[in-house]
């Protein structure tokens, strides 16, 4: 009776001392933050209960499994120990990792509701997110060797690995040149504030927006829901366009090439008209010119505004599409096009004579250019 009973107890035992303790911190949890809603710490620690659980449930039945009084128990004590350590160091691992980011997340949450500044918010985004990255590459690391050196032969291979720690470093080291370098690329570019996570970027002549920003890559997602992947090495070694450092408001250009009898001053006035219409303009500048001219065309470039990159580009467009059709409907002799035309003398000029008079060929008489086709005339009858 007694080895049934003892093994209920000690498995009974562990799970409702589990569920109890999860309960009363879950209930803690709950009444703190509702006294400090001005920090969303507490509601975060609450992410933690089922971590804490695991971790409290395999170090009550660690301890207590060995007064367990059943063959297959002591049969393979040494196993059913070392299984639930491993899972005890894993089970810990994942709370260290739950808690860091909760306090993470709840310090960025009170700096982004407590600043105005989008630009700052970004930076630090950014930077959090590579910090909890590296807690978590940290931990994960830790826990595992933790994990092997449970084994006695990894202590073995461990002292041995120790010995020869030089020559495996320097070997690292060369090998993992490319990861070490993006690896500390990572680091400037969080700590240096050259690009964050919501920038809009333009690299290789792709345009986009950085969506994720990891110790290795970064991941752009351009206008048309594309996806980038480049070493993060790539920012701290070429230039590339940052649209958003500095501000996101945008000054974007629409050029026309038109007709030299183009109405410029029509078309400024229309050009009011349509921005005053359209939603993405802010109103804060906006202009009309002509910038250059060819000997058959004229160009004309529109100067508009936008508070950030997707409203310049819809701005653009609007602009683009409405002054075409305007000119189309209204003025299409200032559309661009071909014309030919006879040639035409200055007045009191006349063609000159032919050199080869000798063949009986006349010039033009009075100035006047025989017809295209037409036969020649000559002496003969």
């Amino acid at each position: 009776m007694e080895n049934v009973v003892r093994p209920l107890l000690v498995l009974g035992g562990s799970l409702v001392i589990t569920l109890l303790v999860g309960w009363l911190v879950d209930l803690l949890l709950r009444r703190a933050d509702s006294r400090h809603y001005e920090t969303p710490v507490w509601g975060l620690l609450r992410r933690c209960r089922l971590p804490l659980q695991v971790v409290l449930c395999t170090a009550l039945l660690r301890a207590s499994f060995i007064h367990v009084r059943l063959d297959p128990v002591r049969d393979h004590r040494a196993g059913i120990g070392r299984a639930l350590t491993l899972v005890l160091i894993a089970a810990s691992a994942w709370l260290v990792i739950r808690v860091a980011a909760t306090v993470v997340q709840s310090s960025y949450a009170r700096y982004a509701t407590s600043t105005r500044d989008p630009a700052r918010v970004r930076r630090v985004r950014t930077q959090v997110t590579l910090i909890q990255r590296v807690v978590t590459a940290v931990v994960a690391t830790v826990a595992v060797a933790a994990m092997l050196l449970t084994f006695p032969a990894m202590r073995t291979v461990g002292t041995s690995m120790l010995a020869s720690a030089g020559v495996l470093g320097i070997v690292a080291g060369v090998a993992a040149q490319s990861t070490l370098g993006n690896l500390f690329a990572g680091f400037q570019i969080a700590f240096g504030d050259m690009v964050r996570i919501g920038d809009t970027v333009v690299v290789d002549g792709e345009w986009g927006t950085v969506e994720e920003i990891t110790l290795t890559f970064l991941a752009v997602r351009t206008w048309d829901e594309r996806r980038i992947t480049m070493p993060v090495s790539y920012f701290t070694s070429k230039p590339f366009e940052n649209w958003s450092r500095g501000g996101v408001q945008m000054t974007g250009t629409v050029f026309f090439q038109l007709d030299h009898c183009a109405p410029i001053a029509a078309m400024r006035e229309q050009l009011r008209e349509i921005l005053g219409e359209c939603a993405a303009w802010d109103g804060r500048d906006w202009s009309l010119a002509v910038t250059d001219t060819t000997p058959s065309t004229i160009e004309v470039r529109a100067v508009v505004t936008a508070k950030d990159a997707d409203d310049i580009w819809t701005v653009r467009c609007a602009v683009r599409e409405q002054l075409i059709g305007w000119l189309r409907d209204r003025h299409p002799y200032a559309l661009p096009r071909i014309v030919t035309s006879p040639a035409v003398l200055p007045p009191g000029d006349r063609w000159p004579e032919p050199t080869g008079a000798e063949d009986g060929v006349r010039g033009p008489v009075d100035g006047r250019v025989p017809a295209p086709g037409s036969a020649p005339r000559t002496g003969r009858g």
